[in-house]
């Protein structure tokens, strides 16, 4: 068979930073993949929200082909026709005040900790060297030698030493933690509004409204990071709309590149982004014209199409439909919008055996914290597309018990 080839091609030449499901992906369109083999897969994955507006949108595809046209990548020693109108779209769609674009994750992720941490020194005072930025147990949000520094999880940042400061760890969905954390050298509380790699963990209902009165009183930057949340996933624009509160800054990813190109944006007010001055950050990448091109259209194609409603919609029935399968195997079924995580019994077997019986059946997923299967499609599937994933899946766990 082809797959093999091509597997064993990566194992003998690529880095072993990753432990696929076996499958060699050749093509894709809409909610559908294809390997090497010519077998068909529904993806109930969409690359951790990057895909949302499935694979190879036609008019995101058009998009970029148009621009390509005229320009890719120009430095940011240059102004462009593309990023003043990409700057005032996204913050006429959040409600924040200026935008700083990037590429990936990740590096918004950076983008954000440098920007928030110099609000501490040149806004709040907090003597230098000495701000802290307060984060929840069990986060994710990158794999950078900072962001490593803060994760709850020792993979991944074992042999990564040393450790960068100034960061504190409190419960996620705890307000009561975060108030006893806050010293007056806190500068900020970085959280996910809903926890993707921790297995689609959501908080107490009331949480968001606590944390974001917590920091007012205590003028600490709430920044929430939307990476895999935000632009429709969780059923809402953003899942901080959830609670109806705005956060001073908010982080962006993934599904902001139409699952075309890396692009990723950090959002705050504009008493966060003046500290931004000439030389104190950049990227070559950031902010190109081909990159904000997609993006922009991105963006219309959540409007126009209603994949915010339909991720809303589709999502209640997503729940409704898992639990109905009243599985032995399944421990917990939680999540918002197309975004759910349905816990499974370690001592009955494995998230990772279940995805790849899913994937021999034609479905594809990914675990994630050993015992949670993720079912995030893209947001463009329909409902009888849903039905077939469902179906699967249920067959896949039968097989098991």
């Amino acid at each position: 068979m082809k797959s093999q080839n091509f597997i064993q091609l990566e194992h003998d030449f690529g880095a072993h930073n990753y432990l696929p499901i076996p499958v060699v992906i050749e093509k894709s369109d809409g909610v559908w993949l294809w390997d090497v083999d010519g077998k068909r897969y529904l993806d109930m994955m969409s690359a951790y929200s990057a895909v949302s507006h499935g694979h190879r949108h036609p008019r995101i595809m058009k998009a970029m082909a148009e621009q390509m046209k005229k320009s890719c990548v120009v430095s940011r020693a240059y102004h462009t026709d593309q990023l003043g109108p990409f700057c005032k779209k996204l913050c006429e769609l959040s409600g924040f005040d200026k935008v700083l674009p990037m590429n990936t994750g990740a590096e918004a992720v950076e983008t954000a900790i440098k920007g928030i941490r110099k609000w501490g020194y040149d806004v709040k005072g907090i003597p230098a060297g000495q701000a802290e930025i307060i984060v929840a147990g069990q986060n994710f949000h990158g794999r950078t030698t900072t962001i490593v520094s803060f994760s709850s999880e020792k993979t991944y940042k074992h042999g990564f030493e040393p450790l960068t400061p100034g960061f504190k760890e409190i419960p996620f969905g705890d307000a009561a933690a975060l108030e006893a954390a806050i010293t007056p050298n806190t500068c900020s509380f970085l959280v996910e509004p809903i926890q993707g790699e921790a297995g689609i963990i959501v908080p107490p209902e009331g949480w968001l409204t606590q944390i974001r009165e917590i920091c007012t009183k205590h003028n600490v930057l709430l920044v929430m990071d939307e990476v895999q949340s935000g632009l429709g996933r969780s059923g809402a624009l953003f899942a901080f709309q959830h609670e109806n509160i705005q956060p001073d800054g908010l982080i962006l990813g993934k599904a902001l590149g139409g699952g075309v190109l890396p692009v990723s944006a950090f959002l705050a007010t504009d008493d966060v982004m003046q500290v931004f001055t000439p030389g104190t950050h950049g990227s070559t990448f950031g902010g190109n014209p081909l990159a904000l091109s997609v993006a922009m259209e991105a963006l219309q194609v959540l409007i126009d199409e209603k994949l915010i409603e339909k991720s809303a919609k589709l999502g209640g029935y997503l729940m409704q439909r898992l639990k109905d399968l009243n599985s032995p195997l399944i421990t917990d079924i939680r999540g918002k919008g197309l975004w759910i995580g349905v816990e499974i019994n370690p001592d009955m077997v494995s998230a990772r055996k279940v995805c790849e019986k899913m994937a021999d059946l034609g479905v594809l997923s990914k675990e994630t914290r050993k015992t949670v299967v993720r079912l995030a499609p893209p947001l463009t599937i329909t409902q009888e597309e849903l039905d077939h994933g469902i179906e699967l899946f249920a067959q896949a766990l039968k097989s098991f018990g």
